[in-house]
């Protein structure tokens, strides 16, 4: 079991459309001690393994039996793309410690993203733009941090439009599949999407978001039948295939019914019917659902925990599924409370350490990210 790390992503959100590039935060103190007590001067050399790799980070096993994160943001796709980096590979990383997720986001290298005909001037103001939205972002002000993307976005979007080229609209039609599925489209249907396919290319070239919105609505709602052939819902049969558990002929007609009934109503849209047709589908599996047993739940746990919080650990777990079972979720989540009120401090203490790399070395190679440019 692994719990998902509270990476703060916030930034890289607000800057996905042709502007999101992650890095790491330059150091400026001569060590930086971490909250787990760890303290590594700048520059430090780190040997250990590759465990993870996806294409922006590394998660590394330290010969010193820690965990690092390094990420690799200050390098250029072309660059990753040429490391060939993988799972299991020995690696020595130099490079310094930065305090948290969020700080991989710098200016210096979100800049490289930025259409070449930004002017100086423009850089200017996107610099200020970026450090507000940073301070923003620490102080959880969401309606702020909009604020700014949009006048970031003001910026950037017309060198951007200028040089979008919009993919030919056959092309686009056969992204979905349809025609390895044999499925044929309409001449009629086909040429109103033709139509609104170039609708929209000229209302985004001319920043009209609403009418471009309201274009890809209509092609969507087109194609939408399409779809459903391409992806047709499952039967009842299909549906229960894959679930383990003993039910009666009671169960198996009721359930039947009541997936046919919340299929019907996702189909007509009615979504409060839906939830509640569903609902009512589990209310009856709940009860026949064998639970993980508590050693096979923790069984992907990295860290030694003591046997007494162990055994804690162990009773929160088992009385919360308990709890479950019986359909009391309330009861169930103040166990669940308790369970990671134990474990929580574990992942705390061994969480991992955040390295902003300046070299790379493996395979009797060095890799260092590419200079900054003005």
């Amino acid at each position: 079991m692994k719990k998902p790390a509270k990476k703060t992503w916030l930034l890289a959100s607000a800057l996905t459309l042709g502007m999101a590039v992650l890095t790491p935060l330059q150091a400026g103190a001569t060590a930086v001690e971490t909250t787990n007590n760890v303290t590594i001067q700048i520059e430090q050399k780190i040997t250990g393994t590759i465990k993870y790799f996806d294409g922006g980070s590394i998660t590394l096993k330290g010969t010193d039996g820690k965990n690092y994160y390094i990420g690799l943001h200050k390098f250029s796709d072309k660059q990753i793309e040429q490391l060939k980096l993988a799972e299991g590979q020995e690696i020595l990383v130099e490079g310094s410690i930065v305090k948290d997720y969020s700080d991989f986001f710098t200016f210096a290298v979100y800049k490289k993203s930025l259409p070449k005909e930004v002017t100086k001037e423009e850089l200017v103001q996107l610099e200020k733009l970026f450090s507000d939205m940073k301070k923003a972002e620490k102080e959880e002000n969401y309606e702020e941090m909009e604020r700014i993307y949009q006048a970031m976005d003001n910026i950037t979007r017309p060198y951007e439009l200028a040089n979008w080229q919009p993919e030919p609209f056959e092309e686009f039609i056969n992204e979905a599949g349809f025609a390895e599925k044999n499925i044929v489209i309409k001449a009629q249907d086909k040429e109103q999407l033709k139509t609104l396919y170039s609708n929209w290319i000229k209302y985004v070239k001319e920043n009209k978001t609403d009418e471009a919105s309201e274009n890809i609505d209509k092609i969507f709602a087109i194609l939408e039948p399409y779809y459903q052939e391409l992806y047709p819902p499952l039967t009842f049969e299909e549906y229960m295939a894959d679930m383990n558990v003993d039910l009666t002929k009671e169960e198996l007609a009721k359930l039947k019914t009541l997936y046919e009934e919340a299929q019907k109503a996702e189909k007509d849209k009615d979504d409060e019917l839906s939830m509640k047709k569903w609902d009512q589908f589990y209310e009856i599996l709940r009860p026949h659902f064998k639970p993980v047993p508590f050693e096979e739940y923790m069984a992907d746990i990295e860290f030694s925990i003591s046997n007494a919080d162990y055994a804690k650990l162990k009773q929160h777990y088992e009385e919360a599924v308990a709890l479950e079972q019986k359909g009391e979720d309330e009861k169930a989540g103040e166990q669940w409370e308790a369970f990671y009120k134990i474990l929580d401090p574990y992942y705390e203490a061994n969480r991992e350490i955040l390295i902003s790399p300046s070299k790379l070395t493996f395979n009797g190679q060095d890799f260092t990210p590419e200079p900054e440019t003005n």
